[in-house]
């Protein structure tokens, strides 16, 4: 969550650039045997990335790492909590986790199937207040699973979330976050006066008030507050007792502070009420460790059942999603994550079923860092790299490049130059500025696919794109 709450990069990728590939079809997970992969990287490598994203790069204050696979766990930390106090960051440094808190909500869901007290095709009017209506569209109903996997039809966020100043700049106007303010009585209200502008089910649409809901509806259900059951049915059962939605003195004191982009300090958020289900609680490296581990059987769960029905992808989202749980392949391994974030911190948890592993990523920056999330898990994929590596092309050197490539049919690559600055930028895409290794090598600081350019007599005729796990993107020069 992060503004108006941070985009699931389902990314995860949450949620991808439009150079990514189209991803590979979904299968059902199976539990699977003891003999499976363990993580190869070494410590002395993660810190290695981390110190170039704290020192070099800049895009960190503090990040801690935490690996898990079927030999232990392990934490690698670079950094510090505070940039005064110079304090490091470790396994047990308090951050908040944003939309991570979804994927507590949808194993809350699955629990309560489990138990008979909800099911997932129920509509959402049968657990709501009299008073409030649920909109539909078509004779349909918005149904639990709708609300835990994007598919509900309603948006982001409600349109009376604060003012609009308040939505432009939420970091701005309130020590406790913007959320802190929104109550479930308003939420309620918008439910009742929104129409739905498409068909309910018809595409996946990322909802962090959809999400909200769930979790008032949920703990209205089960006669409690979100944080109660939370707190009753999956933290205090796996040992985690550093995770939740309000910290306590001795979490207080181990609280990483946040920070934006830039690296000024940025205000804690509060998001105990309305939105907690949406992203309200703080948690550890080490707590979040116990959580992937459970969800991977390795670790023993009441909630095992439960976990592993939020990892089935749900039909209703294409199959990408579980309940909470984005889901993507890399390199022909298929990986259930959730990004997260607020107005001072950016996380990442990510498992492979089939391996039995998990990572988690937590940074008390508001810098995004996906290439590092999925490169831990697959290492196939690469890290971005620090323009800082690059080699000096002046302006009459980098002429040779500038031109038009056709990618496909429907996309073209565009290179222009300004100055000894070259910059890229694909058909629907963002521009982006190219850094040279070699002359006819270079990459960009924001993508983790490098570029060749292929030269016929010192002329650049061709541009061949490398993507992670060996698919390359060749574009022929037009003009």
């Amino acid at each position: 969550m992060r503004r108006t709450l941070l985009t699931a990069t389902f990314l995860v990728g949450c949620l991808c650039s439009a150079f990514t590939a189209a991803r590979e079809p979904q299968a059902s997970p199976q539990l699977p045997s003891r003999d499976t992969d363990t993580f190869t990287i070494s410590n002395d490598d993660v810190t290695r990335i981390l110190r170039e994203r704290v020192d070099q790069m800049h895009k960190g204050v503090g990040i801690v790492v935490g690996l898990v696979d079927r030999t232990g766990t392990r934490v690698i930390s670079y950094g510090t909590t505070d940039r005064k106090n110079h304090r490091p960051v470790n396994g047990d440094s308090v951050f908040e986790i944003g939309s991570l808190t979804k994927l507590f909500t949808g194993i809350l869901l699955a629990d309560m199937v489990d138990r008979g007290e909800v099911r997932l095709d129920d509509p959402i009017s049968k657990y709501l207040p009299d008073s409030v209506r649920a909109p539909t569209r078509n004779g349909k109903e918005i149904t639990l699973a709708h609300l835990s996997t994007h598919t509900s039809g309603l948006p982001r966020m409600p349109g009376n979330f604060g003012s609009l100043w308040w939505r432009l700049c939420p970091w701005c106007s309130d020590a406790s976050g913007p959320y802190s303010r929104y109550s479930v009585e308003q939420m309620y209200r918008f439910l009742s006066g929104y129409t739905l502008k498409h068909d309910i089910g018809a595409k996946s649409e990322y909802s962090n008030y959809a999400v909200a809901l769930l979790g008032q509806i949920l703990a209205r259900r089960a006669g409690t507050d979100y944080a109660t059951l939370v707190r009753t049915r999956i933290t205090q059962p796996l040992g985690m007792s550093d995770t939740a939605l309000r910290p306590t003195p001795e979490m207080q004191v181990r609280l990483a502070s946040g920070f934006h982009d830039s690296l000024k300090p940025a205000p804690s958020w509060d998001l105990s009420g309305a939105f907690a289900a949406a992203g309200g609680l703080l948690s550890t490296t080490n707590d979040l460790l116990k959580f992937a581990a459970a969800n991977v059987n390795l670790r023993q769960s009441p909630v095992l059942a439960a976990m592993q029905r939020s990892h089935l992808p749900s039909e209703a989202s294409k199959m990408q999603m579980g309940l909470g749980w984005g889901i993507a392949r890399r390199c022909g391994t298929e990986v259930r994550s959730h990004t997260g974030g607020t107005g001072g911190y950016t996380s990442y948890l990510g498992i492979d079923l089939k391996r039995r592993r998990g990572v988690v990523v937590l940074t008390n920056t508001t810098n995004e860092i996906p290439d590092l999330f999925d490169h831990l898990l697959e290492r196939q994929v690469p890290v971005l790299k620090d323009h800082r590596q690059a080699i000096t092309l002046n302006g009459n050197a980098l002429d040779a490049y500038v031109g038009v490539y056709r990618l496909q049919p429907d996309a073209v690559l565009i290179l222009t130059r300004r100055g000894d600055r070259l910059f890229s930028q694909r058909t629907g895409g963002k521009k982006m500025e190219m850094f040279a290794t070699t002359d006819t090598e270079f990459f960009a600081e924001t993508f983790n696919a490098p570029f060749t350019f292929v030269k016929d007599g010192g002329r650049v005729t061709q541009v061949v794109i490398h993507y992670q796990c060996g698919v390359d993107e060749r574009g022929q020069k037009i003009k």
